[in-house]
């Protein structure tokens, strides 16, 4: 069993910065590919980016936020971060990360939410225009 627990979203005003932060349990955590997704009110959950940590890190992003979001991971501390910058109003959403156990697939497929084996509780981002 893995548990994941999200900090750090807030109400920040558009144009900030903000970095989230996931914590995990689990021995193992460096093996696991971890991902960020977020979900706004009446939208489906989307996918953010993604992470390995084994064997050399490999990073993945949507096109949406590539080179405002930066995903990063300390596997002394077993947390994978969200740092995230020029925020728009519409960035305003829960945050979740998710943790993949399965490290074999595609790296492209770790934006599809099956790939994710447990979930965090969410924390929310409000970015005010």
């Amino acid at each position: 069993q893995v548990q994941l627990v999200e900090s750090g979203g807030r109400l920040v005003q558009a144009g900030d910065s903000l970095r989230l932060a996931c914590a995990a349990s689990g021995r193992t955590f460096s093996s696991y590919v971890m991902g960020w997704f977020r979900q706004a009110p009446g939208k489906e959950r989307e996918f953010l980016a993604a992470v390995r940590g084994s064997g050399g890190t490999t990073y993945y992003y949507a096109s949406s936020v590539k080179g405002r979001f930066t995903i990063s991971r300390d596997n002394a501390k077993n947390t994978v971060y969200l740092q995230m910058n020029s925020l728009k109003f519409e960035d305003t959403a829960a945050y979740y990360c998710a943790a993949s156990l399965n490290p074999s697939y595609v790296g492209t497929s770790y934006s599809i939410k099956d790939r994710y084996d447990y979930w965090g509780q969410g924390t929310q981002v409000t970015v005010s225009s």
